[in-house]
């Protein structure tokens, strides 16, 4: 091979070691650019520049909404055995994520978290189903300020949308919750029966039979 042949195969491996550098370095970049959105969109991270209100979702405001007592006897429920789908109701960039490490570092466990579809005007809501009672109860005790709203769901899992006048949980020293001692619900709550009761339209009597 002349010395012109070689010069010219030194140069054609340079440009493609360049082209392979230039490759590889935009690839990276949006493989970055991917985690990055994905992160933002889950709300599990947030950015300096992003931690303001946006006005692009409906509010829904905080108001006055049935709340059911504790089952009768029932005992707080262990953190670890507590799922918390934690929803950034407030439109602030990452306000989900940190509530969601501050469960966890309490011992919850989390489920996931991401943006509400629509925004909360209060401090937090926990909705949960009958098999959830006691869980939301334990878990309002960190958030004493949390509406409970219950649905219809199976099972025990709770949601916390944490809303617009949230800041942070109860300092785990003034939490106050005794293993040994039932979960007590606020003056005038509705019986718990009354929740897993069925619906009046749907309980039928049963049809009286002639006299004869």
């Amino acid at each position: 091979m002349s010395d012109h042949d070689r010069a010219r195969e030194l140069r054609r491996r340079h440009m493609h070691e360049r082209q392979a550098v230039v490759f590889g370095v935009l690839l990276a970049c949006l493989a970055v650019a991917g985690l990055g959105a994905a992160a933002l969109y889950t709300d599990s991270m947030s950015l300096p520049f992003l931690e303001r209100e946006f006005s692009v979702k409906p509010t829904v405001v905080a108001g006055a909404v049935d709340t059911y007592c504790p089952p009768e006897g029932a005992l707080p429920v262990p953190a670890d055995q507590i799922t918390v789908d934690v929803f950034n109701g407030a439109n602030l960039g990452g306000l989900a994520g940190r509530t969601a490490t501050d469960l966890k570092e309490r011992g919850f466990v989390i489920g996931v978290t991401e943006n509400a579809r629509v925004q909360f005007s209060g401090v937090a809501r926990i909705i949960y189903g009958a098999a959830g009672s006691a869980a939301a109860y334990t878990l309002k005790a960190h958030l004493p300020e949390a509406v409970l709203q219950n649905d219809p769901r199976t099972d025990a899992l709770v949601d916390l949308i944490v809303g617009k006048e949230y800041t942070t949980l109860l300092p785990l020293e003034e939490v106050v919750l005794d293993p040994a001692v039932p979960l007590v619900g606020p003056e005038g709550c509705m019986p718990f029966a009354e929740m897993t009761a069925p619906p009046e339209d749907a309980a039928g009597t049963e049809e009286q039979q002639p006299e004869g």
